[in-house]
């Protein structure tokens, strides 16, 4: 289903025009505006959903494929050194545009991209306790 008020909705269904890598039935694969690297692409699904929770399992089980497809055409091309599939769930993550979207970021030696953080420790007793409930949940 797709969102009147949702700017990827139209881009994703064609309705703003986009430079795109890649398209089928479910998704719309562009060139981001604001590119973190040079080649840096966005898969958007052409169904609404404002995060993976909200994801149906078919485009959930569909997007990796359409990552993995244009990720090597653009490794292939690009001659990076490395790619980077990120996708962010909330405005805490760094979700900026609430629709579900992959970032394809080429990566190259030496670049100025930083994906990363402080590795901590781990607690025996919160993990424990949090593989519990999960598995329960599951």
């Amino acid at each position: 289903m797709k969102d009147s008020n949702c700017i990827f909705c139209k881009i994703a269904n064609g309705e703003i025009p986009s430079r795109t890598l890649y398209e089928d039935e479910d998704f719309r694969v562009i060139m981001d505006i604001n590119p973190a690297s040079k080649g840096h692409a966005i898969i958007l699904p052409k169904e609404h959903a404002a995060n993976l929770y909200e994801l149906s399992d078919e485009y959930a089980s569909k997007i990796f494929k359409v990552a993995k497809k244009v990720g090597s055409a653009m490794v292939e091309v690009l001659g990076c050194d490395g790619l980077n599939v990120l996708q962010n769930n909330g405005e805490a993550a760094g979700q900026t545009v609430f629709h579900l979207h992959v970032h394809l970021i080429p990566r190259y030696k030496d670049d100025c991209v930083s994906i990363g953080w402080k590795p901590g420790e781990a607690d025996d007793t919160f993990l424990d306790s949090f593989v519990t409930k999960v598995q329960n949940i599951l």
